[in-house]
């Protein structure tokens, strides 16, 4: 896991010209930008990736398509571009990326503070899970769910996935009004 220097926003992700390492980010609170890629399938099944066990947030848990801190100068979308490509090989074009909404995620008392602004997007995957390239520094192994199945498993067992709560309902809803279109 390497360390990567970051814009620092503040409250109202707004540029404050500060850069920081991601590492400070995380020990002080400092606000900043990450990028989320869903990917899913006409089926209506989410590709999810197993985070590597010795990751500092959320190891060991089912986790977005792929996702990453968006680096100093960089735009969201070109990071979100950049991690799916690092992360599970999929390399893909700026306009094949559909922009969803930008999420205000501050830290739960108790953690880690990482306040971010998830700049969240959705891909359609018609590929296997299986023919991916992942990579092994930051995940584990990355599968197709169906809906229902992440559904039943974020009630049965929440500690599977990060940070499981409503931002994984407004997720499976959204994808679950794309499939039915």
């Amino acid at each position: 896991m390497s360390d990567e220097l970051i814009d620092v926003v503040d409250e109202n992700n707004q540029p404050n010209g500060e850069q920081k390492m991601k590492s400070l980010a995380h020990q002080d609170g400092s606000w900043h930008r990450s990028a989320h890629i869903w990917l899913y399938n006409s089926r209506g099944e989410i590709l999810l990736q197993l985070r590597a066990k010795d990751k500092l947030l959320a190891p060991d848990c089912w986790d977005v398509s792929a996702a990453g801190h968006v680096a100093a100068g960089e735009d969201p979308l070109t990071s979100g571009l950049r991690e799916l490509e690092e992360e599970i090989g999929v390399k893909t074009e700026k306009e094949s990326l559909e922009f969803f909404r930008i999420l205000r995620r501050e830290a739960l008392p108790d953690a880690i503070p990482n306040n971010e602004f998830y700049y969240i997007y959705f891909l359609p995957f018609s590929g296997r899970a299986e023919d991916l390239k992942i990579q092994l520094e930051e995940l584990q192994t990355v599968r197709l769910f169906t809906i229902k199945e992440i559904r039943d498993s974020l009630k049965n067992n929440r500690v599977k996935f990060a940070q499981a709560d409503d931002y994984w309902k407004e997720i499976l809803n959204e994808i679950e009004t794309r499939t039915r279109e």
